[in-house]
C-alpha cells in the first residue's frame, strides 16, 4: 500500500525562497505545521525566533523555549516549533519584553518590525469572506484562520451589517473583540500583500475594475510621491488616511 497524506519532512532547497536559511548548510528545514496560514505565506515559529529574531543560536535553545511556553503568538502560548506565523500575527517573547509584528517587506517578503505595548495588544485582520448564520447574524472569516459572530439586533435591516469582504477589523488580543472598522475604498491606507509589489503601502487613489470579468485594480499613491497598481485581493487597509500600525520604510 502505498503512503497517504503529504511528507512529514521538507527539505531546504524547496522551502520557500523568503525564509532567512541557507540551502545548502543542511538537507532538512521545519515543515510547518497546519494552521491559520497557508505554507506559501508563512514562517515556522523555530525559523523567526532563530534566524529572524535572533533570540537564540540554534534549533536546540529555540525548542527549549517553545518548550517552557516563553513564546506567545497573538497572546497566545505556542509549543509547536512548526507552528506557522504569518502577516500581522504578534510575536512576544517572556523574559525580553518585547514583541514583534509580521508586515509585508519587499524584499524579504515578511519582516518583523518591533511594536510597543500599546500595539502589541491588538491585531488588525482582513475580512477574506462572510456568511449569514441562523438566525440572520453574521459570521466574518479572517485571514489569520478566524470565524467571529456578529450579532444583529434586526436582521432584515441592511444598514447593522456595516463589514464587507476587504474591510479591515481591528480586535482585541485578549478578549477577541471588534475594537475598530477600516474600510476599504478611496482615501483608506494600505499595505501590499502580495505581488510584486509587496510591502508598498500609502493611499487608495482609486478602485477600478474595466469589466465585470476582469479583477478589480487598486492605485496607491505612497508616501513619497509614488503610484503602484495591484490586484484588490493583496491589498489589506490598515487605517484610515493614515496607518494604525508601525510599518516598515520602503
Amino acid at each position: 500500500m502505498g503512503r497517504m497524506g503529504e511528507s512529514k519532512h521538507l527539505k531546504r532547497h524547496v522551502s520557500p525562497r523568503f525564509w532567512p536559511i541557507h540551502r545548502k548548510e543542511k538537507i532538512w528545514a521545519v515543515k510547518p505545521s497546519p494552521g491559520p496560514h497557508p505554507r506559501e505565506r508563512c514562517i515556522p515559529l523555530i525559523i523567526v525566533i532563530r534566524d529572524m529574531l535572533g533570540i537564540v543560536k540554534n534549533a536546540r535553545e529555540a525548542k527549549l523555549i517553545l518548550a517552557e511556553g516563553k513564546v506567545s503568538v497573538d497572546g497566545k502560548v505556542r509549543r509547536d516549533a512548526g507552528f506557522p506565523v504569518g502577516f500581522m500575527d504578534v510575536v512576544e517573547i517572556a523574559g525580553f519584553e518585547k514583541a514583534y509584528r509580521a508586515l509585508p517587506h519587499p524584499k524579504r517578503f515578511l519582516t518583523f518590525l518591533e511594536v510597543d505595548g500599546n500595539e502589541k495588544a491588538f491585531k488588525l485582520c482582513r475580512i477574506e469572506n462572510k456568511t449569514t448564520v441562523r438566525g440572520g447574524h453574521i459570521q466574518l472569516n479572517l485571514h489569520d484562520g478566524r470565524n467571529l459572530l456578529v450579532k444583529v439586533s434586526d436582521p432584515s435591516k441592511p444598514e447593522e451589517d456595516v463589514y464587507k469582504t476587504g474591510d479591515t477589523v481591528k480586535l482585541d488580543l485578549k478578549s477577541s473583540e471588534i475594537t475598530g472598522h477600516y474600510k476599504f475604498g478611496e482615501g483608506a491606507y494600505v499595505v501590499v500583500t502580495g505581488g510584486k509589489n509587496v510591502g508598498v503601502h500609502g493611499v487608495v487613489a482609486s478602485v477600478e475594475r474595466p469589466n465585470p470579468l476582469a479583477q478589480t485594480i487598486v492605485k496607491i499613491r505612497s508616501p513619497a510621491g509614488a503610484e503602484y497598481n495591484t490586484a484588490a485581493r493583496y491589498v489589506m487597509v490598515v487605517g484610515e488616511g493614515k496607518p494604525e500600525i508601525k510599518l516598515p520604510e520602503v
